[in-house]
């Protein structure tokens, strides 16, 4: 992961996470970056300071970017964002797990029986979930039957 530190045309300095430099690059080409604080789209990297490991091991701190903007206001529309984004994800994997949950059959700790026996012939190909081991699942993979996790949230956990 990559930190860099960015500012949009009206002035506004701020900062995103990105997988990497190339990420960052297709990401602004499509004008999925914009600033936070306006939502303009006309994004640039700002002058960083490179992050030094020392002697011991430690990386030095960073020194925070600059704003033009009042922190409160930058940190309160930073947040927003997050929060808002992190709640259409959530409601978008709910829905997907309430769909696989209502059209496929729940085959509980059969999974990978069931899997491998449509994979194979053995029987009707239809839409199912279960329950499997990591190593079931790697397992099945390996052979080539396709499988992925159904989506948990957090407030599935308690």
């Amino acid at each position: 992961m990559i930190r860099y530190a960015l500012h949009c045309d009206r002035g506004h300095d701020f900062e995103s996470w990105f997988q990497s430099s190339s990420a960052y690059d297709s990401q602004v080409k499509r004008k999925l970056v914009t600033c936070p604080i306006c939502g303009s789209a006309k994004v640039d990297k700002a002058i960083m300071a490179p992050r030094i490991a020392s002697k011991k091991g430690r990386a030095t701190p960073l020194p925070e970017p600059a704003t033009t903007a009042a922190p409160e206001a930058a940190a309160a529309g930073s947040t927003s964002l997050m929060m808002a984004q992190e709640r259409e994800l959530r409601a978008k994997l709910k829905e997907l797990r309430d769909h696989i949950v209502k059209n496929a059959d729940n085959v509980g700790e059969r999974f990978a029986n069931e899997a491998r026996a449509m994979h194979y012939g053995d029987k009707e190909h239809r839409p199912i979930y279960g329950e499997a081991s990591p190593d079931e699942a790697k397992s099945l993979i390996d052979e080539g039957i396709e499988v992925s996790p159904l989506p948990t949230l957090p407030e599935d956990r308690n």
